[in-house]
């Protein structure tokens, strides 16, 4: 049985958040894969993205999260991490994979100024861009959808837990 639970989505959809709460709710550890970038790049996503780009940034997401070992965590992803196939082979090996899906009018109302958040995306792309190229992504390596829409953090976790509960009886 796959021990580790994985969040991906979206910025601003609340994976971070969601993911503290739901591993308290299941007794695992928490892991933000984008403050382990953080913490080993010395500096904000926003300044690796800035001074190295949007592909050496990418490049860089999915050679640290290869290169972390998790067990029995609940694991918060960057909304980039899906771009990286190695990265997303990694999480699935002992993961289940659950997309945090949002409308993007939701995300929009939600994600404030993308330039401050670390988002990693191609000079004059749109939100609305980002969210047509990777939404894809999100589904093809989901192993469980959940709606986020209209839905607090706690609803979130609620129904998480629902479908875990379902796969693993």
């Amino acid at each position: 049985m796959k021990s580790n639970v994985v969040l991906i989505g979206m910025p601003a959809v609340g994976k971070s958040t969601i993911g503290v709460l739901l591993a308290k709710t299941l007794l695992k550890s928490f892991v933000d894969t984008d403050l382990i970038i953080q913490s080993k790049c010395g500096c904000g996503l926003c300044d690796i993205i800035e001074k190295e780009g949007t592909d050496t940034f990418l490049k860089i997401e999915n050679d640290i999260i290869c290169s972390q070992e998790y067990s029995s965590s609940v694991v918060a992803t960057g909304g980039s991490a899906v771009y990286g196939k190695e990265a997303m082979s990694h999480l699935q090996k002992d993961g289940v994979i659950i997309y945090l899906d949002i409308s993007l009018g939701e995300i929009e109302k939600r994600i404030g100024n993308i330039t401050t958040r670390g988002v990693a995306m191609k000079n004059g792309d749109t939100l609305a861009d980002l969210y047509k190229e990777r939404a894809p992504l999100y589904n093809k390596y989901a192993d469980i959808i959940v709606d986020c829409n209209g839905k607090t953090a706690e609803q979130t976790v609620s129904e998480i837990t629902e479908k875990l509960n379902i796969i693993f009886r």
